[in-house]
């Protein structure tokens, strides 16, 4: 089992969006679970969603009154303020290790309450990964968005990408790259602590170089995309959490 609830990326341009957030798990409706809000200890109350069979492993064997480490995939809403879809729980203090998927059978329901110490991560509470293009940049500001595609289904359909709106500092000339972010959790935002820039991507679409022109001297927008030239395709919207204790895998 690797000891931690993101795997390691297996592609150069590798797409993901993943996190994990402390906090306690509050539903909108006691008898359907699914959606709620997590309430951190910072005061925040962040939208929320359930997602594949944590849905069972929560009704069966977690404790919602008290805080756990979630493991998420960040989504932005129009209106502002980040939401999450829940797809885990990482808290091997009181889940025991389990082959890849865990199945729910494998945690502890007379488990006491979790040791937020020992299931700590080496990145801290709040963390997340995101590997995407790089398609708004307004560095005076703090203004970033990212672009995550995501592979087919298993019916062959391909989900639409998704942007995200974070807050960091990246320059004008990381335009429409790839880039690998380090962000934490602030508030109601993601902010960017580390980057590396990857790769140029390659463009489609644009005629007449109107891309290039759009929002010239500040931030500016792009369209559609395809993987760069030399790097693969094969890359995950978001990285489904590693196996083992206390992680889920959502039935995708």
């Amino acid at each position: 089992m690797r000891p931690h609830p993101i795997p390691p990326v297996t592609e150069p341009l590798q797409y993901r969006a993943i996190g994990v957030v402390r906090g306690t798990y509050v539903p909108a409706d006691a008898s359907q679970i699914t959606r709620g809000v997590i309430r951190t200890a910072d005061g925040e109350e962040i939208e929320a969603v359930v997602l594949g069979r944590l849905l069972t492993l929560m009704r069966r064997h977690i404790d919602l009154a008290l805080p756990h480490l979630w493991v998420a995939y960040p989504r932005c809403r129009e209106q502002g303020g980040l939401h999450l879809q829940m797809v885990g729980i990482w808290e091997p203090s009181t889940l025991a290790t389990a082959p890849e998927p865990a199945p729910e059978s494998d945690a502890d329901p007379s488990a006491e309450a979790p040791d937020a110490q020992g299931d700590g991560l080496p990145e801290g509470d709040d963390y997340f990964s995101v590997r995407g293009e790089l398609i708004f940049t307004k560095p005076e500001t703090g203004e970033l968005v990212v672009k995550i595609r995501q592979l087919p289904r298993g019916d062959g359909q391909r989900p639409a990408p998704f942007k995200l709106q974070l807050r960091g500092e990246l320059p004008l000339e990381h335009l429409r790259h790839f880039v690998a972010l380090d962000l934490r959790r602030q508030g109601q935002t993601l902010q960017l602590e580390r980057f590396e820039v990857l790769a140029p991507v390659a463009q489609r679409g644009n005629r007449g170089g109107k891309g290039r022109a759009e929002g010239r001297g500040q931030g500016r927008r792009t369209g559609g995309h395809q993987a760069a030239a030399a790097p693969t395709r094969s890359s995950s919207a978001a990285a489904a959490p590693a196996s083992g204790a206390a992680v889920t895998r959502p039935n995708r």
